[in-house]
């Protein structure tokens, strides 16, 4: 608590990459190192578990077919549940002091459906969720995207519609596109993923803390 008696504001970090990465892997070592520390942490991720991410996923699966311009609405949408709900929200979380650590946010948005449209349309598409809350860190995992199809691949046999080879090196491209766009807006670091798993870990941990602690 603070003089006045309030909690004071949390902190809500976000992990990017593109499929293969390792970042989903990597956020539940961070969350494991930072709880040791005695902090609390909240993990989380999107597409959500709620009903409209549940929807986006059998999308992706090719379960259901759709547009991409509906796609990238349907992830605006579930991102906006996901800040403002009102049992688990992002927003009532960070303002409730927690450290919020999420994987992908509109960032991966930006990257993935500027394949199909204009990276402004999808920009605007997120602009009530940027207005609500922007990440105190976006971390960009950057590995080589020959490398994390080769993951995928030996992971599992069934792929979702963005993971292919040259869909792949279109979104790292379109990471750096916007990182570049938003780097005078966002706090935005690239650490680089062809590393060990252990010395991305490391190199991830300091920017986190650098984060909590500032200074």
């Amino acid at each position: 608590m603070n003089s006045l008696g309030m909690r004071p504001r949390g902190k809500f970090i976000v992990f990017e990459g593109i499929d293969g990465s390792g970042k989903s892997t990597q956020i539940k070592m961070i969350a494991k190192r930072i709880q040791d520390l005695n902090l609390k942490v909240y993990p989380t991720f999107e597409p959500t578990a709620g009903p409209i991410g549940s929807l986006i996923r059998q999308m992706l699966s090719g379960k259901i077919k759709t547009d991409q311009r509906t796609l990238a609405s349907l992830f605006a949408a579930d991102r906006m549940d996901h800040l403002v709900n009102e049992v688990d929200g992002i927003q009532k979380k960070v303002d409730g002091g927690e450290l919020v650590i999420c994987d992908r946010y509109y960032f991966s948005s930006y990257a993935y459906h500027a394949q199909y449209m204009d990276m402004e349309w999808v920009i605007h598409a997120n602009s009530l969720n940027a207005e609500i809350l922007r990440p105190d860190l976006t971390v960009f995992i950057d590995v080589e995207p020959e490398k994390c199809f080769e993951r995928i691949k030996n992971n599992r046999s069934d792929f979702e519609m963005y993971e292919k080879i040259d869909i792949m090196k279109n979104v790292r491209i379109n990471y750096l596109k916007a990182f570049e766009h938003f780097k005078n807006l966002e706090k935005i670091a690239v650490i680089d993923g062809n590393n060990s798993m252990e010395q991305v870990a490391d190199a991830l941990f300091h920017e986190v803390m650098k984060t909590i602690n500032p200074g």
